[in-house]
């Protein structure tokens, strides 16, 4: 290969690895991304879920699958977006813990936004696996329903956050109730262990939400 043949394969390679960064250089993708880790949505949930408008999501939707990060199902008239694949969300995954790791603003806004989650008593993976072996541990998957029906962790119970007070008495007070969301930066979780706390149960909340608990190589339950 000659000295100009490989600066134009150099410069042509990266500028397609440079795609899949110019689609992820906006706040409202990677939202719309660790929305979509969970399950398929149509542009009208996703729009919902996110705070933009119909038309503003589905921009953002064509541009995560102009990089091959988001595929497409058509249903009727409606179409629904998912995931290319699970190395996307490996993506996110690498993506967070480099923010975590290197920008001091990411601890500041979660300390912020989410001080009183160090009074939640996190539980891990490896706690949690060994209550539900025990027979000890109640978990709720306090989740949007269609989230849990896409995919859940094993034993786990939907409890969708909304619906939780209403439903307090299938809880029974002798076992501890281990509650999960989406992820780190979800507050469904956080918010289903204060109100359980507060009516006398002993509530954890768990570390890992679904995504990072399959990236574990944990089993899903379907």
């Amino acid at each position: 290969m000659k000295g100009h043949e490989k600066r134009a394969f150099k410069d042509q390679l990266y500028e397609q690895f440079a795609r899949i960064g110019k689609a992820l250089a906006n706040a409202h993708r990677l939202e719309l991304l660790e929305v979509l880790a969970q399950c398929e949505r149509s542009v009208e949930a996703l729009a919902q879920e996110t705070g933009l408008s119909i038309a503003n999501a589905s921009q953002h939707l064509q541009v995560l699958r102009a990089a091959h990060l988001v595929d497409v199902r058509r249903a009727g008239v409606s179409i629904y977006y998912r995931l290319a694949d699970e190395t996307v969300f490996t993506l996110w995954q690498a993506m967070r813990h480099v923010g975590e790791t290197h920008l001091a603003e990411v601890e500041r806004v979660v300390q912020t936004f989410l001080q009183d989650r160090e009074h939640l008593h996190s539980m891990g993976a490896e706690a949690l696996l060994q209550g539900l072996a025990e027979q000890r541990v109640i978990l709720l998957d306090v989740r949007p329903t269609e989230e849990y029906t896409a995919g859940h962790l094993p034993q786990a119970r939907s409890v969708p956050l909304e619906e939780l007070e209403a439903r307090l008495q299938e809880l029974p007070q002798d076992k501890e109730i281990v509650a999960y969301c989406r992820g780190p930066y979800c507050v469904f979780a956080d918010e289903a262990v204060a109100l359980l706390r507060l009516r006398g149960y002993r509530a954890h909340r768990l570390e890992p939400g679904l995504p990072d608990w399959r990236a574990l190589g944990l089993p899903i339950e379907v």
